[in-house]
């Protein structure tokens, strides 16, 4: 269960902790350009405050590492819609490939990222000085979170800055992706005897734990080859180099570590799908390493995942709505065909009183009996989850600003496009732009897309917090790595058997009797591509996924076929301007 303290660190504290941290980093002056000593006195504080930097925007907001994840690929798009979402330009550049090193998104995920560094350095300096029962706990962690937040910023950038925490007049270092990945690896694998195992020492999946590195050291692991080669033209990654250590190649190492987590015994696959993306999902069997929300807690959780491609005529309650953003592109959709009764496709809801509310106008009302938590009686509104297409159902908010009733139940009714009133709402799979080089849409164009309704809104705070839990790694996303290890090396058939693992434990609805999914009968690297889609889409893994399978430089709905040195973005130029050490990457000057 979600608790109101951080492994017992009482909220004050922890607060504290974050506040000593936030004159740490001038975020538009020279990276890591300060004396961290000064900011380390408090080990469970600083501890804290580099977690804290997983949410806060970084991992739980459309617009932080999701927006260079997944509106650069095919699973997501945010074009101009009508009157919103122009906003210079920022968005449809990441999925039109037209960015630079002053595009804001760009900017604002580099500053995200450098801080998350700075703040695990200050973590270890406070740790390494501390005489705490928790030092060697806490020192790992704080290395554990080092390493994530610098392999994330490699990922994306191509570069990091470093500083040596434990040395005052330490000179800044610039790391390279191709030469570092080899010591990140080595480096997280020199942690495991010191991290807890999940369960122990009053950890939880919020923490980095043992099983958390294991995921990590999988994706790591998996992402080496292309770290090591970016920019081959042709996308031929060489995944069977020798490992760094142990023995075997790369995807031995990815088999060896999601086998671990896959035969610990402490994880098990959900029959509902959808529950791991639900506001009760810290009770559930799944997650590994996950960044712990709720509402009233610090930063009150983020429910941007959720509220990003809701229309905002979509209302959870009357107090809530969606914004009509992102959607999903005509070419992953198209993925789906024959694949509609996946379990992980979408999902009805059923009402306590046995109502299902199938969004195909066949409902006409639900109970009113599901109240939104911690509000003055306001009914609460459940959609289908999942990928969303066609006309859309639900309650229409009166003048008087409450939901439309007939007699105690919520009314469902037609549902039309809030700016543009005479557009009925019906999410189209395809995208119709004037411009087809451009993602822009007329006022009444604004229906159009696909949406994604994965993670749940939580409608209790507002629009803007939730209670989900945001996972990084789970068991789901372990299948998939160890599959694609598997057919790497040529183990089809046992990269065949982990995908019907992951199929036919995944259960649809009670309302189509409770059907597993169906098991495939052969694998290819399409086939596999397509079901690592399945199982992970909107949870920001598609970029690296579409590198490694020759995907992301090929042309696509408002995208062109791009270069090679597209697979990484710019370091932003306001930082190229202050700190000499850095320089601009290959195609960006």
């Amino acid at each position: 269960m979600k608790t109101n303290t951080f492994f017992n660190i009482k909220i004050t504290a922890l607060i504290s902790g974050i506040c000593l941290l936030t004159s740490c980093t001038n975020l538009d002056e020279k990276v890591l350009d300060e004396v961290l000593g000064e900011n380390a006195s408090n080990p469970a504080g600083a501890l804290a405050a580099a977690y804290d930097r997983l949410g806060d925007g970084t991992f739980t907001d459309h617009g932080g590492v999701f927006s260079m994840q997944e509106y650069s690929s095919d699973e997501a798009i945010l074009p101009t819609r009508g009157s919103d979402w122009g906003d210079g330009g920022k968005w449809r550049a990441m999925h039109e490939f037209t960015w630079a090193s002053d595009n804001a998104v760009i900017s604002n995920n580099w500053n995200l990222l450098t801080n998350g560094i700075t703040r695990s350095l200050t973590s270890i300096q406070a740790a390494e000085s501390s005489t705490i029962p928790e030092k060697k706990l806490f020192l790992a962690e704080s290395k554990g979170l080092l390493a994530y937040y610098l392999y994330t910023t490699l990922d994306l950038f191509g570069q990091a800055p470093y500083r040596d925490p434990l040395n005052p007049n330490a000179p800044l270092q610039i790391l390279k992706a191709d030469t570092q990945i080899d010591k990140l690896i080595t480096d997280v694998e020199a942690l495991l005897p010191d991290l807890a195992d999940m369960g122990d020492q009053q950890t939880h999946h919020g923490r980095f734990t043992k099983q958390a590195a294991y995921g990590f050291l999988s994706t790591m692991y998996l992402n080496r080859a292309v770290f090591k080669d970016r920019f081959n033209a042709s996308s031929n990654f060489n995944f069977t180099e020798a490992a760094v250590s142990g023995t075997g190649n790369d995807m031995d190492r990815v088999i060896y570590y999601t086998s671990l987590l896959i035969d610990s015994g402490k994880y098990s696959l959900e029959s509902d799908y959808f529950k791991n993306f639900a506001r009760d999902n810290d009770t559930g069997k799944e997650l590994i390493f996950a960044i712990s929300q709720k509402i009233d807690y610090i930063r009150n959780g983020s429910n941007s995942f959720a509220y990003v491609s809701m229309e905002r005529n979509q209302r959870t309650s009357a107090a809530n709505r969606g914004t009509n953003a992102a959607c999903t592109t005509p070419e992953f959709y198209a993925t789906w065909d024959n694949n509609h009764d996946d379990p992980r496709f979408n999902q009805a809801y059923q009402y306590s009183d046995g109502t299902w509310f199938t969004n195909d106008g066949t409902t006409p009302s639900v109970p009113a009996t599901d109240i939104v938590p911690k509000s003055a009686n306001l009914p609460w509104f459940h959609f289908t989850r999942g990928i969303i297409a066609g006309p859309q159902y639900g309650p229409i908010l009166l003048a008087s600003g409450s939901l439309e009733m007939v007699g105690n139940r919520i009314k469902v009714s037609p549902l039309y496009m809030e700016k543009s009133t005479t557009t009925r709402m019906d999410f189209t799979p395809s995208l119709t732009f004037k411009d087809p080089t451009q993602a822009v849409f007329a006022q009444n164009e604004i229906n159009q897309g696909a949406r994604v309704f994965k993670y749940e809104f939580d409608p209790e705070g507002g629009n803007g917090n939730s209670n989900v839990d945001m996972p990084l790694y789970r068991l789901g996303g372990i299948y998939t790595m160890r599959a694609e290890a598997y057919f790497r090396k040529g183990s089809t058939g046992l990269a065949l058997q982990d995908l019907n693992i992951l199929r036919t434990s995944r259960k649809r609805e009670s309302l189509y009797g409770s059907t597993a999914g169906k098991s495939l009968t052969a694998i290819d690297a399409t086939v596999l591509y397509n079901e690592i889609g399945f199982e992970l889409y909107w949870e920001l893994y598609r970029r690296p996924q579409m590198i490694r399978f020759g995907k992301f430089d090929l042309a696509g709905t408002a995208k062109p076929v791009s270069q090679p040195f597209r697979r990484i973005f710019p370091i932003p130029q306001s930082t190229i301007d202050v700190t000499k050490e850095f320089t601009q990457n290959q195609g960006y000057n």
